[in-house]
């Protein structure tokens, strides 16, 4: 063959080899998985393992550290509404053993609702030494849509948080659970001795229920 005519077909086969290369190249070096994580509709299955992925994020130790150093101080100045608009301030939680539910509320189904049915059925939480408060960023109007589709929600005592005032005010909105950092609460408990000073805080990711767990923190509080 033709010296002339074995450069092209050369070419032609080196232009092809090197392209193989590259697209194995990208290909390797590419991400597993390029979808976006979302937890928009918590109401969804599908989303749990994106949830899940949300929950398991490394998060540095500064963003815990405003909400941990509220242990031993008295309950900050805030302000929670009930369902007829009343106005709770820290002073009004004094005389009982007080546990406030930071929760994400109509975002948080069922995870949340369990819990706070769970608070609203249990007697230990609803006595005239113990209370147990949940409170959500939603409005009143908007919850009685969560009551509608879980009616044991009516049990809870439910307080609501405008503007997520409170929330921010406690250093909640930037916990482990949160998964609208900044925006909403995750699933976070403080609580309260009968003069409204700040015993025990726990920030759960996993969501579980924790009746006994804070029992037994009330029960040592108490000196049983």
């Amino acid at each position: 063959m033709d010296n002339n005519k074995k450069l092209p077909i050369v070419s032609i086969i080196f232009v092809f080899v090197a392209v193989l290369a590259l697209g194995y190249f990208l290909f390797k070096s590419s991400p597993k998985d390029l979808s976006p994580i979302s937890s928009q509709n918590s109401d969804n299955p599908s989303n749990a393992s994106n949830v899940d992925n949300m929950h398991n994020q490394p998060n540095v130790p500064e963003s815990d550290r405003q909400f941990n150093s509220l242990l031993g101080n008295p309950l900050p100045e805030i302000q929670l509404t009930d369902k007829d608009g009343e106005v709770y301030t820290a002073p009004d939680f004094k005389g009982k053993n007080t546990v406030l539910f930071f929760n994400e509320g109509l975002m948080c189904y069922p995870a949340c609702w369990n819990q706070m049915a769970s608070f609203g059925s249990d007697a230990r939480y609803n006595s005239d030494q113990v209370q147990a408060i949940s409170v959500v960023v939603d409005s009143a109007k908007d919850w009685q849509r969560a009551i509608d589709k879980m009616p044991e929600l009516a049990k809870a005592t439910t307080m609501f948080d405008a503007g997520a005032n409170a929330s921010r005010r406690l250093g909640i909105l930037t916990t482990r659970s949160s998964m609208h950092r900044g925006t909403l609460p995750g699933h976070t408990y403080i609580l309260l001795d009968k003069d409204a000073v700040i015993r025990f805080v726990f920030d759960d990711p996993n969501m579980a229920i924790a009746n006994d767990m804070l029992w037994g923190k009330i029960q040592k509080l108490n000196g049983n």
